[in-house]
C-alpha cells in the first residue's frame, strides 16, 4: 500500500474520516460508529494523525470511557466560543463585563455544587434545584465580598464586589420571568445554553438540574485533578471561608 511520508494512504483517510466525524457531532461513541472508533483507539498512526489535525484546528482530541470528544481550545472562537459571543448570548443586551464575569461565576458555582474533586468520581451530588443555585449564588457572592476586600481583589484575580453589584441589579421574580434582566431569567438562559452543548439536563417543569455522562466524564479525567479543583475553590472563595469564616 503507498506511503505519504510513513503514514499509510488508507491511515491518513481514516484519519480525516474520523476527524471530520467530530467537526460534525464534536463527539465519537464507540456503540454508534465502532470502526471509527476502532481506528482511533487500536492504531496509533491513525489517532496520532487525528490528534495532529485537532492542533492545527486548536482543539484538543480526548478519549473519556467509551466516547471520544473534540474538545476546542480557550483561544477558538470558530469552534468555541468568544466572549462577545458569550456575553450576547448569556447576558441582557447592554450587558458589560461585570455581566460575562457573573455568568462565569454562575457556571463555575455549578460545577463546584456538582463535583467535589474527592475519590475515585468527582461527582457529589446527582442533581439539584434551580432555586438552591440561585441561593449558592447569592451565598458564594456574600462570601467573596466579605473575604476579600475591593483594594486585594486584583491580587485574588477576581472582582467579587462588580458580580455581586451586577448580580444585585439583576429584578427578582418569583413568578419564573425568562428575561434576562431578572435573576431566574440570567440563570434560565445560562442553563440552557449548557443544555445545549450537551452538559446538563435542565428539566424546567421541574425546575431540576442534572449533568450529562459527556460533562461527568470531562470532569472526571480532565478538569477535577486536585490542582484545578484547588483553583477553582480558591476563586469561589472557599478557600477564605474555609480559613477564616468558619471561627466567626
Amino acid at each position: 500500500m503507498e506511503e505519504i511520508m510513513g503514514y499509510e494512504v488508507e491511515e491518513i483517510r481514516q484519519s480525516q474520516e474520523i476527524f471530520y466525524y467530530l467537526l460534525e457531532h464534536h463527539e465519537l461513541q464507540e456503540e454508534k460508529e465502532q470502526l471509527l472508533y476502532r481506528a482511533y483507539t487500536e492504531q496509533e498512526k491513525v489517532q496520532s494523525l487525528v490528534k495532529s489535525q485537532g492542533e492545527i484546528a486548536l482543539c484538543s482530541v480526548e478519549r473519556y470511557g467509551n466516547v471520544i470528544y473534540l474538545i476546542p481550545r480557550e483561544e477558538n472562537n470558530f469552534l468555541g466560543f468568544s466572549k462577545a459571543q458569550l456575553k450576547s448570548v448569556l447576558c441582557k443586551s447592554n450587558a458589560t463585563d461585570k455581566d460575562y464575569y457573573l455568568s462565569q461565576f454562575v457556571i463555575l458555582t455549578l460545577l463546584v455544587e456538582f463535583f467535589d474533586g474527592q475519590g475515585s468520581s468527582s461527582k457529589s451530588r446527582e442533581y439539584m434545584r434551580v432555586g438552591e443555585l440561585q441561593n449558592c449564588i447569592s451565598k458564594r457572592l456574600k462570601e467573596g465580598v466579605r473575604h476579600v476586600p475591593p483594594e486585594e481583589e486584583a491580587q485574588a484575580g477576581i472582582a467579587f464586589s462588580n458580580m455581586m453589584e451586577a448580580y444585585e441589579a439583576l429584578r427578582s421574580d418569583e413568578k419564573g420571568s425568562r428575561a434576562k434582566t431578572t435573576k431566574e431569567g440570567f440563570l434560565h438562559h445560562i442553563l440552557m445554553f449548557l443544555q445545549k452543548q450537551g452538559l446538563i439536563e435542565y428539566v424546567e417543569e421541574d425546575e431540576m438540574i442534572k449533568t450529562t455522562r459527556k460533562l461527568d466524564s470531562f470532569m472526571d479525567w480532565n478538569l477535577l485533578n486536585q490542582n484545578h479543583y484547588q483553583r477553582i475553590q480558591k476563586v469561589l472563595g472557599e478557600a477564605a471561608r474555609l480559613e477564616g469564616g468558619e471561627n466567626e
